[in-house]
């Protein structure tokens, strides 16, 4: 045990340093990086694809796209017009920051204003492993539970904003908004939250303001 417990630290040792310079290099070409994490099924690639439509005219955007085996979601993303790189991980439950380091030579990155990552569907691996982002968007839909935040806290605790997602299902399902964000506040009480809806498209307006404000913060 202590062995795989040497491991571990190590390993994130060496993420967490390629991280920070990462960052380094994100600020001195005044891109602004947004990882987006959930667990699969949260709609987090149909709410990449509404940011897309919505900001796209205004900000160039690039997104690497986090799955274990797949192209579909990146698929999605290119019919935006934006450009997308594929990570298949293999495997692999989280993105790390060497593959984030790789990713970015399929981007002209002194021409960005905005690279999104969207991160492996998972609430449990993604939250231990910097990317040199600037911003942790945790995407929560209402076909959930209402508790996922204390079963998954280092999530909750690392996120700067947690976004309700699919609030048009509230009718239909026992989700209760209110308790959630107690939950949510009970363990990073600075998260920001928001709530949307891809299908009516409530809250999106809010959104894409919330990121718009923070490309806008990255660059005074």
């Amino acid at each position: 045990m202590s062995e795989k417990i040497t491991l571990e630290q190590k390993v994130l040792s060496r993420n967490d340093l390629l991280a920070a310079d990462l960052r380094r290099l994100f600020a001195s070409e005044k891109v602004a990086i947004m990882n987006m994490v959930s667990s699969p099924g949260s709609g987090k690639t149909s709410l990449l694809e509404k940011t897309l439509g919505s900001l796209s005219q205004n900000l160039s955007i690039g997104v690497i796209e986090g799955d274990i085996q797949t192209d579909n979601d990146a698929v999605r993303i290119a019919k935006t017009g934006v450009p997308v790189h594929q990570i298949q991980t293999g495997g692999a439950c989280h993105l790390e920051a060497e593959m984030v380091r790789k990713a970015l030579s399929h981007f002209r990155l002194e021409e960005l204003d905005l690279l999104i990552i969207e991160n492996v569907g998972n609430l449990v691996c993604p939250s231990a492993f910097d990317l040199g982002e600037g911003l942790r968007v945790v995407v929560i839909s209402t076909t959930e539970g209402d508790d996922k935040p204390l079963k998954y806290p280092a999530m909750f605790r690392s996120a700067h904003v947690m976004v309700i997602n699919k609030i048009d299902l509230l009718p239909y399902t026992d989700f209760d908004v209110q308790k959630v964000v107690r939950n949510a506040m009970s363990l990073n009480p600075e998260i920001h939250i928001l709530k949307t809806s891809c299908r009516t498209g409530e809250g999106l307006d809010e959104w894409s303001g919330f990121v718009m404000e923070f490309v806008q913060s990255n660059n005074e």
